[in-house]
């Protein structure tokens, strides 16, 4: 079974039996605009569909894990502690591109792996591992980046942390080998599911008050306008005879009942609050089209019934 590689805020592995439990009996491929850290994704391995996501350098490290995962472990095994000094023989050993000290090896890698955003040029796999890298040893592994695209996490606290994940990535190889890797609007899937397929939308959740918002993991964000675009899409795809699945906050709930959707509330406990004690369950609803008498068993992990058309 392959796992996720990344940490990533609002995944969801503690939701993977309640997302099963709403799954249709059968259906042929699998998409997945919204990917993030992909736990259910990586969980299901499907036999064929697609991925997608807004992160261009999100779909651009699953693309190195899918084409040459021996090469980014390669590259993770030459990085060095985090808490280390700068390495003089790379770039930005003593400032950013913006002109400030950097504090430790952790910092000239964060300058390194924003050569994208702020000068433009970037190794695609050396992106890759930076990420991943990054990923692994920033605070809480969040993933955020600021107005213009950079990545801004601070260096996070850890006795030993383990970020070549060799076993992780050569698995996660293997389920990405059949699937299409995207990095597209959301609104792709309308062209690309069959009737009969199933889609399953993770967006940045629409935040339940307005100081939890947790969509600035890009900075183009996702907006009011960009949740109701979802709805509309849902809509189409369940007029098609397509399967969807949806999770947000629970201030969806009316919206995907009143659009006609089967909609549940269900727990989840959030692990972004540096706090232990912090980390309490929070409101989350799954809308889907699939009726009760036409889903799996509660807990049956699926597999997909997909055949070459």
């Amino acid at each position: 079974m392959a796992e996720p590689i990344l940490k990533w805020a609002g995944g969801k592995r503690q939701l993977l039996d309640a997302l099963y439990a709403r799954f249709p009996e059968s259906y042929g491929r699998y998409h997945e605009p919204f990917v993030g850290g992909g736990a259910l994704f990586f969980d299901l391995e499907p036999d064929a569909g697609t991925i997608n996501d807004a992160n261009p350098r999100l779909v651009s490290l699953y693309e190195r894990v899918r084409d040459e995962p021996d090469r980014l472990i390669e590259r993770l095994e030459s990085f060095a502690d985090p808490e280390s000094d700068p390495d003089p023989n790379l770039p930005y050993a003593e400032t950013t591109q913006r002109g400030r000290e950097v504090e430790s090896y952790y910092y000239q890698q964060r300058a390194r792996f924003n050569d994208r955003p702020y000068a433009g040029e970037y190794d695609p796999l050396e992106e890759a591992a930076l990420l991943v890298y990054l990923n692994r040893t920033c605070y809480n592994g969040l993933y955020r980046e600021n107005a213009d695209g950079g990545f801004n996490v601070p260096i996070g606290r850890y006795a030993d942390p383990d970020w070549v994940k060799r076993d992780r990535i050569r698995r996660a190889s293997g389920a990405l080998e059949n699937v299409e890797i995207r990095n597209r609007d959301f609104e792709y899937v309308l062209e690309a599911a069959d009737p009969g397929d199933l889609v399953y939308f993770d967006p940045p959740y629409e935040p339940m008050s307005p100081t939890a918002d947790f969509t600035a993991y890009s900075a183009d964000g996702f907006d009011r306008e960009d949740q109701e675009r979802l709805i509309e899409a849902a809509t189409t795809l369940d007029e098609r005879g397509v399967s969807v699945l949806v999770s947000n906050s629970g201030v969806t709930y009316d919206r995907y009942a009143e659009a006609g959707f089967h909609v549940d509330t269900v727990d989840a406990t959030r692990a972004i609050n540096s706090d232990v004690d912090g980390r309490a369950a929070v409101d989350e609803v799954i809308a889907t089209n699939v009726p009760e008498p036409g889903r799996r068993d509660a807990g049956q992990r699926p597999l997909s019934t997909f055949e070459d058309r």
